[in-house]
């Protein structure tokens, strides 16, 4: 297995993905529209701009170069967006991943790593949470990925098609050594938002309630470097490459950080103020999610090597120094 397509490979996980690739010698194609990626996050590879839904575009692709697997990053990922533009986000989401699907199918292509979500669960029934607990989804964000789940499963029953379903849950830091990190338009993320305030960009964070049932009442979340998440995709395609059986998987570190332990973090790290507000609950927050990562550590040999203070602290490297983000 010697070359490898990553659709959304402009964006921020997967140009992370690409850099551990190339860096493993690899050839790495990747197709991206750059709605949202930015193409100077693309080190080392090939570069096709286009739509995953222009079948014709993908043809071309797959004629132009040997694809023996693909990892499939390519999707819209805000969630308020979703619930307010729901068509948008299944025209895109499902549509895109059933031209790649069919596009593998054409050419003989029986290997994909998806990026899914932990927005499939929904409201968990419990914490940690495992493969095997009820999916939910509480967005037509979580609803598009575990559809795409879903399609994944028959295409293999029907073509043979071997997957594995990603499940993340929140993917923070930056690669300090190629120099890429995040910049979303908008930014939606903790981290980042907390360093745009250490960097003045920001006046404060805002704290979306502080009276959860929690240990400092502010929401728990389970936090993994994005280093540590392309990791487990390579992992993934590796194990599928044996001949391992299609399957979803959990990609957290199994422990959950608080909103406030997020901001303390960061005023250690950056050894900036960081002011901080607490504002009224958002809808629909749930007030802990927490992964269980044992299917992983057992069955693709991965475990995430990096915590809190890494993560914020490769973060801050790259925002300090891409205060407006790629190439402003």
């Amino acid at each position: 297995m010697k070359t490898i397509l990553v659709a959304g490979g402009a964006g921020y996980i997967g140009s992370h993905m690409v850099a551990l690739l190339v860096e493993k010698g690899y050839d790495v194609v990747v197709v991206d529209n750059l709605c949202t990626g930015h193409w100077q996050a693309v080190k080392g590879a090939k570069l096709r701009v286009g739509d995953l839904r222009d079948g014709n575009f993908l043809d071309q692709v797959f004629s132009e170069f040997p694809i023996d697997g693909v990892i499939n990053f390519a999707a819209y990922s805000l969630v308020g967006e979703s619930v307010t533009n729901p068509l948008k986000y299944y025209g895109n989401n499902v549509a895109g991943s059933q031209s790649m699907l069919t596009a593998m199918k054409n050419h003989g292509v029986k290997k994909i790593v998806f990026s899914s979500t932990a927005a499939t669960y929904g409201e968990p029934e419990k914490q940690p949470i495992e493969e095997t607990d009820r999916t939910e989804p509480t967005n037509p964000y979580g609803a598009t990925k575990l559809a795409i789940e879903g399609m994944l499963k028959w295409c293999d029953r029907a073509y043979g098609i071997k997957y594995a379903a990603l499940r993340y849950f929140n993917a923070a830091g930056a690669n300090t050594e190629v120099g890429i990190g995040e910049d979303h338009n908008p930014e939606s993320h903790l981290i980042p938002i907390v360093l745009q305030a250490a960097l003045g960009k920001r006046d404060h964070v805002g704290i979306f309630g502080d009276d959860y049932p929690t240990p400092d009442g502010t929401c728990v979340r389970d936090y993994i470097h994005v280093r540590d998440l392309a990791s487990a995709h390579l992992l993934a395609l590796e194990y599928l490459d044996k001949g391992g059986e299609s399957g979803s998987f959990n990609l957290g570190n199994g422990t959950g950080y608080s909103v406030k332990e997020i901001i303390d973090t960061a005023r250690k790290v950056t050894g900036k103020a960081i002011p901080a507000t607490v504002e009224p609950r958002r809808a629909g927050d749930p007030s802990v999610l927490i992964a269980s990562n044992k299917k992983a550590q057992e069955v693709l040999g991965w475990k995430p090597e990096r915590g809190l203070e890494q993560i914020i602290s490769d973060a801050w490297t790259w925002h300090s120094s891409h205060p407006d983000g790629y190439g402003k």
